[in-house]
């Protein structure tokens, strides 16, 4: 196929279903470890064609969702600070602090500017010597290449007024959180095609093997979704545990190895705390002794972080995020949580399972976007 149409053909998508419930005998839960998989789930109507032994779960698949609280506020803080430009992706913006959010600070005189790349961060630096400016570093594996070069060229041209507020963090560690939990109902994997594209899979193959869970690296279309789950279930019902690469129109088994080697020059692994989740070893990434001085947290002296914790709030993205509960479950969804008036990311962040269900699947009318007939 090489047109996006054929990815979301109907009767494409029709005998996909038909092939996975042709070989289900029996309940199998699979989950989703990627925003975009999640939206294309739910506004295509996927799940409703599954036969109803398959469960999909949403996981943490959104990295500003899973920001943590204590960030935001750094970053409202950071955002506050004289003769400063904070620089964040649109969605940072909404995402709720202990006390407020970044577009509230925007709207009472803060200098908080919404880039597409973090070298459009490093060129307003350039262009207001002036001015401290700083970037919120958020994403997972796919946007690290670029923070990387940012800070990678900042330190070559010695650019002295540009640092970073690094919130970085991995998949493969997520995935063995969410395994080694109690409550996991996870069977197997859709892992996130466009991190494998950046990172490979090789890393996942241990994971696979010492959780006796098939992950199947899967693209964000439709069709591609339904193949994943096709190849996840047949692992599942005859006993296998690999990873397979569904996705190899973008993912080689290596990666791109040049973006891996900027991220190992600039980045080294650190544990980071996850909205709702709480701290998973070796999940994050922070900057290298040798780019410290681009560490905004290093560079300011910002007051002490009196951050409430997570439980006090009725936002159940913690659960949502595990895959334990679904946004519709939540008491306040779409009703005191909205985009307009969130209460927790996941309803915020253009990848966020809260958002994608309101979006398109509420609780009193089902809807969803055909595919192409």
């Amino acid at each position: 196929m090489k047109f996006v149409d054929e990815y979301r053909d109907g009767k494409i998508a029709q005998e996909y279903a038909k092939a996975i419930a042709s070989i289900t005998t029996q309940p199998w839960t699979i989950m989703e470890i990627c925003g975009g998989q999640t939206h294309s789930i739910v506004k295509y109507g996927i799940d409703e064609l599954l036969p109803k032994q398959i469960t999909l779960i949403h996981g943490p698949g959104c990295p500003v969702c899973v920001t943590p609280i204590e960030l935001i506020d750094r970053a409202i803080d950071l955002a506050t600070l004289p003769n400063t430009i904070l620089c964040s992706f649109g969605d940072m913006l909404r995402v709720p602090g202990t006390a407020k959010d970044l577009l509230t600070v925007k709207a009472t005189g803060g200098d908080i500017r919404i880039i597409y790349s973090p070298l459009d961060a490093l060129k307003i630096a350039q262009e207001n010597p002036t001015k401290q400016v700083i970037f919120f570093a958020v994403g997972f594996e796919t946007t690290a290449p670029t923070t990387a070069m940012a800070v990678y060229q900042a330190h070559q041209q010695n650019i002295k007024n540009f640092s970073m507020l690094v919130s970085h963090v991995l998949v493969p560690p997520a995935m063995e959180a969410i395994l080694s939990s109690p409550n996991c109902r996870v069977q197997g994997f859709l892992a996130a095609g466009h991190v494998c594209t950046v990172m490979g899979y090789t890393e996942y193959e241990p994971i696979a093997q010492k959780y006796q869970v098939p992950i199947v690296v899967t693209g964000f279309e439709p069709i591609d979704v339904l193949q994943g789950i096709f190849m996840c279930i047949k692992q599942l019902e005859s006993g296998q545990n690999i990873v397979e690469n569904q996705y190899n129109r973008s993912v080689r088994q290596q990666g791109n190895e040049t973006a891996q080697k900027l991220i190992q020059e600039v980045f080294k692994i650190v544990p980071r705390q996850w909205r709702g989740i709480g701290e998973i070893p070796q999940s994050g990434l922070g900057l290298q002794e040798k780019y410290a001085e681009f560490d905004a947290l290093k560079r300011f002296e910002l007051p002490e972080n009196n951050t409430q914790t997570f439980a006090t709030s009725e936002c159940i993205s913690g659960l949502i995020l595990q895959g334990i509960n679904k946004p519709h479950e939540c008491p306040a969804f779409g009703t005191r949580c909205t985009p307009e008036h969130p209460l927790g990311a996941p309803m915020v962040s253009s990848e966020g399972a809260c958002a994608a269900y309101y979006r398109y699947r509420q609780q009193s009318t089902l809807h969803q976007i055909p595919l192409v007939r």
